[in-house]
Parts: C-alpha cells; structure tokens; sequence
C-alpha cells in the first residue's frame, strides 16, 4: 500500500475510537487540570509526498521523499517556547469547525495554502494538561503543493517539512526524560534537522507510526534530557 493509503485507513479506524494510547504525559502529571476548563484546539498533521529535499536516512523505511509539516515555535512564546509541533492552535469562535481551525492555524503560522490540503480525517482528541488545550490531531494530505514558511517569528522560529524516513530511523530515535520534582517523565523524541522533538508532538507521531505499521524496534533505553 502506498503512503497516502495507509493514512486513510488510519484516519477511517480512528473514527471509531474515544482515545488514543500512549500519548500524554502519565495522569499523575494532571494535579490541578480541570477538564471542564480545557479550551479545545486542533494542530494539522500534514503529509506530503512533494518535497524536493529527501530524507538524509539509506534505510528503505518508508519513501524518501514522504514528509511531514512541523515548524519550531518561537523562544519567547509563553507556552512551550522553543519546542517542535504540529501547525495548530486553539479554535476561535469564528472557526467553523474543528477542521477549519487546523487549516487556519497552519496558514497563519506556514502561509500554505489550504484548498491544497486534502483532510482524510482525525484522530480522538487528547489533553495537553500543561497549557489546558483539549486538542484534536488532523490528518492531512498535500494534494497541491504551496511554499511555506515562518509568517510571524513573534510565533515561529522556523518552518520545515521532515522526511519521514528520518523519524523513523532507529538511529534518530531516543527517550526523553524531563524531571519534575519527585515525578520523572519519560517520553519518545526523534533527533532530525538539529532539533529534538519530544513531548506531545513526539507521542502523537510515535502513535501514529505504530498504527500505520511504519515503526521498527529502536533502542528505548537510550535516554537524552528534555530540551526545555
């Protein structure tokens, strides 16, 4: 099956699920989040096969031009500065869906152009306790290619699509671990472009690699400190 297959299916089994597994930080982490208080937010996950830059990695994992659409977020934001994500953002009531916030999330903070974005579906939405977001993953898929960068680096430092093939090299792969008192938090992260994605961002590709049966073993065991 091609790349683009596969994320239909995924999207077309995740319609029929409530959760999602091992995304999220452990429960314990939700001291003093109050779900009836979370503001629901969506972040793009967009898929593209399109890219003239292909992946670093030899390994034939997956297409070496399949890739992803991350930016990394602006050292001076209030909420997770400096950290690698999804295009995305909390919905405004002008938002007409939780669709068409992701969409709008991602122009404003890429500049692409979104009647190029082909949406196969979502995943269940997850908690991001840390900043009280309720927040639904989008799968997209670029059918008509357009130029992105940072809009606004007051939002983002940079814009960058990441080969796949690269994530999902054994070698590029690590656990993160953030301690917080007596509490230890231990994460999936890829190492690519000179950053480290970790995190929300990192579970949410961890989980959508093993779906899709794209994931091969990496070594868990090697641990790096959460860049934060």
């Amino acid at each position: 099956m091609s790349a683009y297959a596969d994320l239909v299916g995924l999207a077309e089994r995740a319609a029929t699920l409530t959760t999602i597994r091992g995304v999220g930080r452990p429960a314990s982490w939700a001291v003093g989040a109050d779900e009836a208080t979370y503001r629901n937010a969506a972040v793009l996950m967009l898929f593209g096969a399109l890219d003239n830059v292909p992946a670093i990695s030899n390994k034939p994992l997956v297409s070496a031009d399949l890739d992803v659409l991350l930016i990394e977020r602006a050292a001076t934001l209030n909420d997770h500065p400096g950290q690698v994500a999804f295009p995305g953002g909390g919905v405004d009531a002008t938002d007409d869906s939780i669709l068409a916030a992701a969409l709008r999330e991602a122009e404003e903070e890429t500049g692409l152009d979104p009647s190029g974005v082909e949406i196969l579906g979502t995943l269940p939405e997850v908690p991001l306790v840390v900043s009280n977001f309720m927040v639904t993953p989008v799968v997209g898929w670029w059918a008509r290619q357009s130029p992105v960068d940072v809009v606004d680096f007051g939002e983002s430092a940079q814009v960058f699509r990441v080969p796949v093939r690269d994530l999902l090299d054994p070698e590029n792969r690590f656990t993160a671990v953030l301690k917080r008192g007596r509490q230890t938090y231990r994460g999936p992260a890829f190492a690519v472009n000179g950053l480290v994605v970790w995190g929300f961002t990192a579970g949410i590709l961890n989980y959508v690699f093993q779906e899709l049966g794209w994931s091969v073993p990496w070594d868990e065991q090697r641990e790096i400190p959460a860049p934060i």
